[in-house]
């Protein structure tokens, strides 16, 4: 199983130089992978808890620099890491001009970009772009619909509710398909999208140990197997699990949440990740609050890194 890491966007990081310096240690350290995750803004009185059943949005949150500036920035510092979004959230844009924007990423960086996607959940982030919860799964049809067109040959027509190009050409175009992978997966219209359009999955781990490598296995299973029944090749699908650590001082309970705890606590929960048959699995450790300089952060991701390849 491979490693990712997620990129610094958090509050107190410094965008100017630490972008890079994380992206180069990264990649020297041996992540086969760098990954951006989009928050718009932080609501003083959000609409609805940072997840149930009352956990307040973190803080680090309160800046999350833009996904795909990020992303740029790590496409020239780098060489071979593979640049993901997990997620951007579809109803945040207009769906022309992320097509355009991820295929110019595309061409930066050699052809290494995957589109992570989802549909969001922040009633205060959609209603800041125009939109409502109601949109959020068409406007990630959508969007995926305008993908295959304008990521097609030229020129492009296309028409939906919200998008119509007439006879044109869109470019630049991708060095290559850009993989798009959908995050989600908690109602059975997700589960279908993702079995039926995307070309991976982007879970979480719900719970530690077996039990959770299990569940997480037979979800993956399952999705797979309808795809395989709307005839697609399932051997080019990957998962790869979002991990996003929390460090405890103490070993956490038998009743903690997956990447909470100490480093052996995490290192396990990676191992869980790969028995589920994860491909890869992303390290985000931007939630700590304790990291006072990306530095610091970096040390702790190469010690991962350094650990779970002699695991």
């Amino acid at each position: 199983m491979r490693l990712g890491l997620r990129l610094p966007q958090r509050l107190g990081v410094d965008l100017q130089h630490d972008l890079v310096e994380a992206a180069r240690t990264a990649e020297a350290a041996g992540y086969a992978s760098l990954w951006t995750y989009e928050r718009l803004l932080f609501p003083e009185t959000p609409a609805e808890p940072y997840a149930p059943p009352n956990v307040p949005w973190p803080e680090t949150q309160r800046q999350a620099a833009d996904p795909l500036a990020v992303l740029t920035a790590a496409a020239v510092a780098t060489e071979q890491v593979r640049l993901g979004t997990s997620v951007l959230i579809a109803a945040l844009h207009t769906p022309i001009q992320l097509a355009k924007t991820l295929a110019t990423i595309d061409q930066i960086s050699g052809g290494r970009m995957i589109a992570g996607i989802g549909t969001g959940w922040s009633t205060d982030e959609l209603q800041a772009t125009g939109a409502t919860r109601a949109d959020r799964g068409r406007f990630l049809d959508e969007t995926l619909d305008v993908f295959d067109a304008v990521w097609g040959p030229d020129p492009v027509t296309f028409r939906s509710p919200r998008v119509v190009i007439d006879n044109a050409s869109v470019l630049p175009k991708p060095v290559s398909k850009i993989p798009v992978m959908l995050g989600g997966g908690g109602s059975a219209k997700a589960v279908e999208r993702i079995a039926k359009r995307a070309d991976g999955w982007l879970p979480f781990l719900t719970t530690p140990g077996p039990a959770g490598a299990a569940e997480l296995r037979a979800r993956w299973d399952r999705i797979r197997e309808m795809a395989s029944e709307y005839g697609r090749d399932t051997s080019r699908m990957e998962m790869v699990v979002v991990g996003n650590v929390t460090f405890t001082d103490r070993p956490a309970g038998p009743d903690r949440s997956p990447f909470v705890g100490t480093l052996d606590q995490i290192m396990d929960d990676i191992h869980s990740a790969a028995e589920a048959g994860a491909d890869e699995l992303i390290v985000d450790l931007n939630l700590q609050d304790w990291f006072t300089s990306t530095r610091q952060m970096l040390e702790t991701a190469v010690e991962i890194r350094e650990r779970a390849a002699v695991s």
